[in-house]
């Protein structure tokens, strides 16, 4: 009977703690970069051993990022489309919004360069591409990338070429729409981080070469947003900061900035800047 009595007592015991183990949860969604690149699989077990939160992700375009962040999916958001995302706090969806890191786009193209845009600031290469009718593959899924790209477009004065022969919009992640590109010989713009990857898992040997980078509208901010528990009443916003608050921390930035692929850094720490 006392055994009995102590197998109650431990089991009393245990449910308390398994449901605060469950409560530790905490849902993210993210834009393809930061997963395709391995940064997330390189931080988050840290992040999990320093606060003992597990965090689930899914790496999707910012937009479907955000739309999961406006349907109460996700508890948190790490992303990098800084109009939609100051739009979404805003609007009360998102609160917190942190800038965590950057890097930059840049604009490959088949290593012959047909439209002859290497080294053209970034309007000039697209008008440039546009009037030779060279072969383009955007992403063409509302991702942090895509939206860059159409801005862009915008920025030199010409309606997005969404009708045109030559543009492909593909609906795709960075690397499927690289890999798309570089099969047809097409220009294409990506994050950089994602382009060292893709480097990287084609051990250099690509058709692509980087023909436009360095302009300051290149310029790409990663931030992390915690959704607002006031619009959704299940968002875990206490993980949520716990998870901002660690990786705006010294140590995760050290390692966003130590992180290397062929030896090259993918991502620039700048929290609290």
């Amino acid at each position: 009977m006392k055994k009995f009595a102590a197998l109650l007592l431990a089991f009393a015991l245990l449910v308390p703690a398994m449901a605060q183990a469950k409560d530790k949860v905490l849902m993210m969604a993210t834009t393809t970069s930061t997963d395709n690149t391995g940064l997330l699989d390189d931080l988050m077990p840290e992040f999990t051993k320093d606060t003992g939160i597990e965090i689930r992700w899914t790496a999707i375009g910012t937009g479907k990022a955000l739309a999961m962040g406006r349907n109460c999916d996700v508890d948190v958001l790490l992303v990098h489309a800084p109009g939609a995302e100051k739009k979404f706090v805003k609007n009360g969806h998102g609160v917190d919004r942190t800038q965590l890191m950057y890097n930059d786009f840049v604009i490959v193209g088949p290593a012959a360069d047909p439209a002859h845009v290497k080294g053209m600031p970034v309007e000039k290469a697209l008008k440039t591409i546009a009037a030779a009718k060279a072969p383009f593959a955007s992403r063409g899924d509302n991702s942090g990338t895509n939206k860059k790209e159409i801005s862009l477009w915008k920025a030199a004065g010409m309606a997005v070429p969404d009708k045109a022969d030559w543009y492909m919009q593909l609906g795709q992640g960075m690397l499927k729409t690289l890999n798309a590109a570089a099969q047809k010989g097409a220009y294409t713009m990506t994050d950089r981080g994602t382009w060292i990857k893709y480097m990287d898992v084609n051990k250099g040997k690509t058709p692509l070469k980087i023909v436009v980078e360095g302009d300051k509208v290149l310029f790409n901010q990663y931030s992390a947003i915690a959704i607002n528990p006031g619009v959704c009443p299940k968002a875990q916003v206490k993980l949520a900061n716990e998870f901002i608050a660690w990786m705006a921390s010294p140590k995760a930035q050290k390692a966003i900035g130590d992180f290397r692929l062929l030896g090259k850094q993918l991502f620039t720490p700048n929290a609290g800047k």
